[in-house]
């Protein structure tokens, strides 16, 4: 069997710290790949483009994670909580 990972309230803070982690440099890997390709296509030099502005990218992106990830919780239940009011009245 495998184990899957705890429901989101039992989550720990070092759990939702290391998934941002993973979810900023993935997003920040797609997202300069996109950015990189797109103007220049895979002409020479793109892969050393594309890593110097993840490189640059994927700190950034972890930082705003820390503050956005917090609001973007906080938001997410307000809109379940909504839901569920809208649901129960109809």
């Amino acid at each position: 069997m495998t184990q899957s990972a705890p429901p989101a309230a039992a989550q720990s803070k070092a759990f939702i710290l290391i998934a941002q982690l993973f979810i900023s440099c993935l997003m920040a890997l797609m997202m300069t790949f996109l950015m990189s390709i797109l103007p220049m296509g895979f002409g020479p030099g793109w892969f050393g483009i594309w890593m110097g502005r993840w490189l640059t990218a994927w700190p950034v992106a972890f930082i705003l994670s820390l503050g956005v990830g917090p609001l973007a919780f906080k938001l997410s239940g307000l809109v379940l909580f909504l839901r569920a009011r809208v649901a129960g009245r109809a």
